[in-house]
């Protein structure tokens, strides 16, 4: 099991522009199997895979299955998502997933603004907001 980075850089986009859902109840909120299916008939493989922190290098990459650790229900990033991976995957040993997890509650619970976040290191500077002028 290793860290998808992909997926990682997209939570911290929704994270960084507020699209999270704080007070979900992530048994209720989670994407069904059918809501799955009807996303990847949609998107692909690709865009699927960046909802998920983990690839599971033993599976094949066009199954459900090499995906794993969701966090969001392919609209928003869910607070209650990252704090269900964040303990599975500390539980399993799969450490590099839960700092992940941790690092993106983190954010979420400090209610960084767009500018702070943009300035974190932990945050790719490709894309952070220009602050400059006060546009995004």
């Amino acid at each position: 099991m290793k860290l998808n980075k992909k997926a990682f850089e997209h939570a911290q986009s929704l994270v960084r522009n507020g699209e999270v859902a704080k007070d979900s109840d992530w048994s209720e909120a989670q994407p069904s199997p059918a809501d799955e299916n009807q996303f990847l008939e949609k998107h692909g493989w690709d865009e699927y895979a960046t909802w998920f922190l983990a690839i599971d290098t033993d599976e094949n990459e066009e199954t459900k299955g090499h995906y794993n650790y969701p966090f969001g229900d392919f609209d928003v990033a869910h607070r209650s998502a990252l704090i269900a991976a964040k303990q599975r995957a500390s539980e399993y040993d799969h450490l590099a997933i839960a700092n992940a997890a941790d690092e993106l509650l983190e954010h979420i619970d400090k209610g960084f603004d767009a500018v702070n976040m943009a300035s974190d290191q932990s945050f790719p500077a490709s894309d952070p907001p220009n602050w400059r002028d006060g546009t995004e």
